[in-house]
């Protein structure tokens, strides 16, 4: 049996990690001075609220490799193969963290990168848990999971700038501007990093367009499972959800809150759909 570890960044409802008993090592999040481990001592609902009271940007911070270690070498007691799969190692350091853990700990782990973020990573790892119930080995799941690392589809929706004014990659004065001329922005997840894809004004417009893009990607979605991650936007992600189901009928849409790795940059009312 092959044992799954990732970190905390992959968004995955409890209750899977729970069904696959998925191991889950925690990133930590600086929030005004104060330290947190997401999922831990820090639940998505107060880290938003107290996102939206800082005028600094909270700072994200890869596990350290004793924590990765620590986890390895306990996993590694019952002879189990294990996997562990990461945030892109565009996005975080945890990916070159992770292999410092498994040289520390000295024992047989394989460290993928998944080239992706919060479902789009999520969507990997949970693979990777029922593959290896249905018994397959490291090497056989690492194998199936190329694929679908390389084919991942991750629009990352932005409803406001405000994150990343603070973050000074856009300045006041044009972050001002978009939100007067209610300009939206959809990102895309390329090759491990994230890439502008369009604007649009408006939020009608911006949500038809979403969905307008997951249609020129592929045309049969009755093997596709959807991962839609919110920063409590609930509104837009019962949209987005029913929308999908109407005019795609995949095979499943996983919904969950984004934690604070991705949540720092998507900001308010951000969401991420990813999907194969």
């Amino acid at each position: 049996m092959v044992r799954i570890i990732t970190d905390s960044s992959a968004d995955i409802p409890n209750d899977l990690l729970e069904k696959y008993a998925i191991s889950v090592v925690p990133l930590s999040i600086n929030v005004d001075d104060q330290d947190y481990f997401e999922g831990v001592d820090l639940t998505p609902e107060s880290f938003y609220q107290k996102m939206s009271e800082t005028e600094i940007l909270p700072k994200t911070s890869q596990p350290t490799p004793l924590n990765f270690s620590n986890v390895f070498m306990d996993l590694s007691k019952n002879g189990e193969e294990l996997l562990c799969l990461t945030i892109s190692s565009g996005l975080s350091g945890t990916y070159q963290s992770a292999n410092l853990g498994k040289q520390q700990a000295n024992v047989n782990v394989t460290i993928f990168d998944t080239l992706a973020g919060s479902l789009g990573h999520g969507l990997q790892v949970i693979k990777a848990a029922e593959l290896a119930e249905r018994g397959y080995s490291v090497r056989e799941i690492v194998g199936e999971l190329q694929d679908l690392k390389e084919n991942m589809n991750i629009l990352i929706l932005l409803d406001t700038l405000e994150n990343v004014v603070k973050g000074g990659r856009l300045s006041k004065f044009q972050g001002s501007v978009a939100k007067v001329l209610n300009i939206k922005v959809i990102l895309e997840g390329v090759n491990g990093e994230v890439e502008v894809l369009e604007k649009v004004r408006g939020s009608r417009r911006f949500f038809k367009r979403t969905l307008e893009i997951i249609g020129e990607r592929k045309q049969d979605f009755s093997d596709t499972v959807f991962g839609i991650t919110h920063t409590g936007n609930m509104k837009d992600v019962e949209f987005l959800k029913n929308e999908i189901k109407a005019r795609y009928k995949p095979k499943d849409i996983i919904v969950n809150y984004m934690g604070a790795t991705m949540g720092t940059y998507a900001g308010k009312g951000g969401t991420i759909v990813s999907f194969r």
